[in-house]
C-alpha cells in the first residue's frame, strides 16, 4: 500500500508538466498581494538525488528535465524562467542536473509571509525526508492521507487557496477518491484553485477519474495532457492535470510553455488543452 517512492520517477517528463503548471500558477495568483494557503497532498519528499541508484535505475530524468535543461537556451516563453531559476538555484554549475527539487519545494521557492504551506506525507520514509527539509524551511508536514487531511484544513484561514493533489494511483481506488475529495473540497472553497495530477494509462483507468468529476458539481475544469510519442506497450503513455478555476489567460500561457517542450526537439511529446467542464 506504501510501496510507492517517486524517487524512482523524479524528473520525469510528467514532473515537467506538472511543475510547469504549479509554477504558472502559482505566479499568476501572486500578481495579487492577497495571501494564499498552499497544500500539497502527497508531498513525498523534498529533494532528489538524479544521480541515485533509485533514480538511475529508470533514468526517467534523462527524457524529461534534463531535455528541459538541455533546451533552455531556445525557450522563449518568459513563464519558463522561474521553472529554470528554481532548477538552477538546487544545481549550481551543474551542465547537467543532479539534484531535482520536489513539489514542497517548488511551492517553498514561491511562499511569501503572507502565504502558508500545509504538506501532507503518510509514507514513513518519505516522510522523514520531508521532516527534516521541512525543519530548516519553516515548512506544516502532517503525517497523514492528504486527501482526508486536506478536507480537515478547509476553509483556510488565508483569502485564497492553491490546491496540488498528485497521489501515486498505485490503489485504483485514488480515481474515485480524488473524484470525492475533489468534490467536497470545492463545496468547502469554491473559489479554490484545484490542481490535479493523473496518469494517461494504456489501462484506461483515468477515464474513471475523469468522468467522475464531470458527474461533480465541480465547475471551470481545465485538462492538460501530455503523450508519449513512441509510448511503451504498458503502463504509462501520457501525464495529465487537472486545473479547476485556473487564473485569467492560464490556458493560452500554460499552452505555450507546453508547446516550446514538445515534439523531438524538446520531449518528445504532444500536448492537449481543452475544458473538461465548462465554467
Amino acid at each position: 500500500m506504501l510501496s510507492y517512492l517517486h524517487a524512482f520517477h523524479a524528473g520525469n517528463f510528467a514532473d515537467v508538466q506538472k511543475h510547469a503548471a504549479l509554477t504558472l500558477a502559482i505566479t499568476m495568483m501572486q500578481a495579487k498581494s492577497s495571501g494564499i494557503a498552499f497544500m500539497d497532498t502527497h508531498a513525498g519528499s523534498a529533494i532528489y538525488d538524479l544521480g541515485s541508484e533509485r533514480a538511475r535505475k529508470t533514468a526517467e530524468a534523462d527524457q524529461g528535465v534534463q531535455r528541459l535543461w538541455a533546451a533552455r537556451p531556445r525557450l522563449q516563453s518568459a513563464d519558463w524562467q522561474p521553472v529554470l531559476d528554481l532548477l538552477s538555484a538546487h544545481n549550481r554549475g551543474a551542465g547537467r542536473l543532479s539534484k531535482y527539487p520536489g513539489s514542497p519545494a517548488w511551492f517553498r521557492r514561491f511562499l511569501r509571509s503572507e502565504d502558508s504551506l500545509t504538506t501532507f506525507e503518510l509514507h514513513p520514509t518519505e516522510g522523514d525526508q520531508l521532516e527534516d527539509w521541512a525543519s530548516e524551511q519553516g515548512v506544516r508536514v502532517v503525517r497523514s492521507d492528504g486527501l482526508a487531511g486536506l478536507l480537515k484544513q478547509l476553509p483556510p484561514r488565508q483569502p485564497r487557496l492553491l490546491v496540488l493533489i498528485d497521489p501515486s494511483y498505485e490503489i485504483k481506488s485514488d480515481y474515485a477518491d480524488v473524484a470525492a475529495t475533489l468534490d467536497k473540497a470545492w463545496q468547502k472553497c469554491r473559489h479554490g484553485v484545484y490542481l490535479v495530477w493523473y496518469p494517461i494509462l494504456t489501462s484506461g483507468l483515468q477515464h474513471g477519474l475523469l468522468e467522475a468529476i464531470q458527474q461533480t458539481g465541480v465547475r471551470k475544469v481545465l485538462r492538460s495532457e501530455v503523450h508519449l510519442e513512441q509510448p511503451p506497450e504498458r503502463g504509462m503513455v501520457g501525464s495529465g492535470m487537472l486545473v479547476v478555476n485556473p487564473p485569467w489567460g492560464f490556458d493560452d500561457r500554460l499552452a505555450a510553455m507546453m508547446g516550446e517542450v514538445s515534439g523531438n526537439d524538446g520531449l518528445a511529446i504532444s500536448h492537449q488543452l481543452e475544458w473538461l467542464v465548462p465554467e
